[in-house]
């Protein structure tokens, strides 16, 4: 609005207080182009406003993201898991083929082990003269594993061997004596049946003969005693020879050519073993159930075992026992597992997860979840 006045000092009278009036009338604005238009625009911008907020809504509740992302890859990937959410609240949806919790299998975790395996070493003491194995050779039962000096034990068995021989010896002279002595003593008896010998010479026959006897039998057992002296002496310088007590593999060598070795350590550098040898046909698998779920667990149940080494290798496999014990500090038992494959990668100690499976879930692919 405008307000004007207009005054003269050259007007006069009632035109003047008349022109006076209307220079302090109001007079109004004629409305400004395009107000017309205002109110339809806040309509549509308001509308708009519901619009995005109805958007942004929807989106929270469907789980999808509310800014769009920035590549057509992140766009495409996220498009799928709004609409596999959206899914079960849609009436065109069928119903659930999901299993249900108790039909998961269960996973427990455990290691590779062998059981049969041994730290070989040796029955006496004495110096490592040679060593003929490497970690990771294959060996065979009985094979030699290492020698040890053993100068001192073929002495022995020499000395034994010659007093052996020497007391056979000694009963070869002392039969003769008594053949001999016998001989005598059957000429004396006749000669004196027909009085041409003295009842004493017969006697001295006859004593002759009994000594002779005593004597032999003393040689022999001697002798015996010799013979068993040089076999002891024999079995002793054959544990010289370090052999395998079974087939396996060396996993480790922990002598070395020039140390002594004892079966009982005797402090300082005396080692006790020579190695350690595994037997690769027991192995095995031992896993750590926990004591909550181990009523699943029954003997001959099929499992699937991977390990950690090879995660996408499944080697099947069956519950040979459930140890009858409980960890109380784990809470967990112990469960022995029999793997059907025999594999140069499956190595004791490894780390390895068996999926427990129960006569149903055998036959058919179910989901695993670990407890």
């Amino acid at each position: 609005m405008t307000y004007s006045i207009e005054a003269d000092k050259g007007i006069a009278g009632k035109d003047g207080k008349t022109q006076l009036l209307r220079s302090l009338s109001i007079e109004r604005a004629a409305p400004q182009r395009g107000s017309s238009r205002l109110v339809p625009t806040l309509a549509v911008a308001g509308a708009a406003v519901l619009v995005l907020a109805a958007a942004v809504l929807w989106r929270v509740e469907t789980g999808a993201p509310v800014l769009p992302p920035r590549d057509p890859a992140a766009a495409q990937q996220t498009a799928p898991v709004a609409r596999t959410q959206a899914a079960p609240n849609s009436p065109a949806a069928g119903p659930s083929t999901a299993a249900p919790a108790s039909a998961a299998a269960l996973i427990a975790s455990g290691y590779v082990v062998a059981r049969r395996t041994s730290t070989v070493a040796a029955e006496i003491t004495g110096k490592v003269k040679d060593l003929l194995v490497e970690e990771g050779q294959t060996v065979k039962e009985g094979q030699v594993l290492a020698r040890l000096d053993s100068v001192l034990a073929e002495e022995d068995l020499a000395l034994s061997k010659s007093r052996a021989g020497a007391s056979e010896a000694a009963i070869a002279a002392i039969a003769a004596d008594l053949a001999d002595a016998e001989r005598i003593l059957n000429r004396t008896q006749t000669l004196s049946q027909k009085s041409y010998a003295t009842e004493a010479d017969l006697t001295k026959a006859q004593s002759t003969v009994d000594r002779l006897r005593a004597q032999l039998r003393q040689a022999e057992a001697q002798h015996a005693t010799d013979v068993l002296d040089a076999e002891r002496y024999a079995a002793v310088l054959e544990k010289y020879a370090i052999r395998a007590p079974f087939s396996g593999v060396v996993i480790d060598r922990s002598a070395q050519p020039g140390e002594m070795i004892s079966p009982m350590s005797a402090g300082g550098f005396t080692r006790t073993g020579i190695c350690t040898l595994v037997d690769m046909d027991s192995i095995e698998v031992e896993v750590d159930v926990n004591e909550a779920y181990i009523g699943r667990v029954h003997d001959g149940d099929i499992v699937h075992a991977a390990l950690d080494a090879y995660p996408d290798w499944t080697i099947p496999g069956a519950v040979i026992a459930i140890v009858p014990t409980a960890n109380r500090e784990k809470a967990t038992v112990k469960v022995r597992v029999k793997l059907d494959q025999k594999d140069p990668r499956i190595l004791p100690d490894m780390a390895i997860k068996v999926t427990f499976l129960d006569k149903r879930q055998a036959t058919q692919a179910e989901t695993p979840r670990s407890y």
